[in-house]
């Protein structure tokens, strides 16, 4: 159990810019952040944060093959997932320039890629709609769920890849639905604690695309669960049952039955497209002495800080939501290290507190964020000095994002 901060902890500070440094920039977040991470004190042992290390990541991507190897398990050279989320989840590589990149690439492998882009930005218009009501089940929900733990550390398809999403913050999207199915499908356990866990750990972990995930595996966002079992680990992972100590009695050998559920009573209206999406267009009231960057968009692309390229960058870590929140320790020293490696480029305040007091005064400018708790902190700050449109790669609509294969057609980029 983690202890809560104490009230020293809690008051707004200015924190020295982290040490662009693999060891310094640990000890950093560990003299700064105790009582605000769950688990060990370490860095991913896979992914650097930081717009250097995105733009080099994205360089080295090659679309070709990716159709045929994106849900490869094991081994690991024969993946050919992209592992371009973590900087795409904190818009250090912004979807549209991820989707440009891979033009002229073979179009079978292309069209797939940017099929599993446009997943991205469904999830993020399916949360600037629904937001905090996506704790529950949108359109169904589980019956009598458990609060047991569900993953069984003795079957290997599991523990090869809990320990890599321990290790790594990152799991092949392919691993994710064997590890929701197997907690959600196979032992009907709460979803929640499930996706919960992943967001604790996953270094591209968002309340959007991770619980539309869960819910999309549950079965609880359309008719069918995700059934996970032994084929499609022999599928994806050969070799991995023969490393299994249950290999001759495998407790996924079969296809799961269906779990229970229940539709949910649609209480949740769409929200006018300005409270959504934010602006079209930049919303200019006074001049700005500073641009505050959120965790929804750290890259040297976010469009407030490319419109005021002169001016200092602000960035709280929020106390209270970090408290909360108790994320792995690898989360924050990959924002720590987004952080370093801007400072080589901007001067780079950077505070630990509560943004609604630091921010309250300060003339900033500010990327909208479509997530709940940047509208919250809004109403609570009040107008900004500018505010910028968020780089969707869609604009939303207005329309209905019930189904993904609607809005895919309705919306096509």
């Amino acid at each position: 159990m983690v202890s809560p901060v104490s009230g020293e902890m809690s008051k707004d500070r200015r924190l020295p810019t982290p040490p662009n440094d693999p060891v310094g920039i640990v000890e950093w977040v560990g003299e700064h952040f105790a009582g605000l991470y769950e688990g060990e004190l370490d860095r991913s042992s896979r992914f650097v944060g930081g717009q250097t290390s995105a733009d080099a990541a994205l360089a080295a991507f090659g679309v070709s093959g990716y159709a045929r190897q994106r849900n490869e398990v094991q081994p690991l050279e024969a993946r050919g997932a992209s592992q371009l989320s973590p900087y795409i989840r904190h818009n250090l590589l912004p979807l549209r320039r991820v989707w440009d990149s891979v033009e002229g690439g073979p179009s079978r492998d292309v069209s797939k890629f940017r099929f599993e882009l446009a997943w991205q930005e469904y999830a993020r218009h399916w949360y600037a709609v629904h937001g905090s009501a996506t704790t529950g089940g949108i359109r169904y929900e589980q019956f009598a769920a458990s609060s047991t733990e569900a993953w069984r550390q003795d079957m290997e398809c599991v523990a090869v890849n809990l320990d890599e999403l321990h290790s790594d913050g990152w799991v092949v999207n392919q691993a994710r639905m064997w590890l929701a199915s197997q907690w959600a499908v196979r032992h009907d356990a709460r979803w929640q604690d499930g996706e919960n866990h992943f967001f604790r750990h996953l270094l591209d972990g968002s309340r959007a695309a991770n619980r539309l995930g869960w819910q999309w595996t549950a079965g609880l966002s359309k008719q069918k669960a995700y059934g996970f079992s032994r084929r499609q680990v022999l599928n994806r992972a050969p070799g991995l049952c023969d490393r299994c100590r249950l290999k001759d009695d495998c407790p996924i050998g079969d296809w799961p039955a269906p779990p229970d559920r229940m539709p949910v009573q649609a209480t949740v209206a769409t929200p006018p497209n300005a409270e959504a999406a934010g602006p079209r267009t930049p919303i200019v009231r006074t001049k700005p002495e500073a641009v505050w960057l959120t965790a929804e968009s750290m890259g040297d692309g976010d469009p407030a800080s490319v419109t005021n390229p002169d001016l200092p960058i602000v960035f709280v870590f929020d106390v209270p939501l970090l408290n909360r929140l108790q994320l792995s320790a690898k989360r924050i020293v990959f924002m720590a290290e987004t952080l370093a490696d801007l400072e080589g480029r901007r001067d780079v305040e950077v505070w630990l507190g509560s943004p609604r007091r630091v921010l309250e005064g300060r003339a900033v400018a500010a990327t909208f964020a479509p997530v709940p708790g940047f509208r919250r902190l809004l109403a609570n700050v009040g107008p900004l000095a500018e505010l910028h449109p968020y780089p969707w790669l869609r604009y939303p609509d207005g329309g209905s994002v019930s189904s993904f294969t609607a809005w895919n057609r309705r919306t096509d980029a």
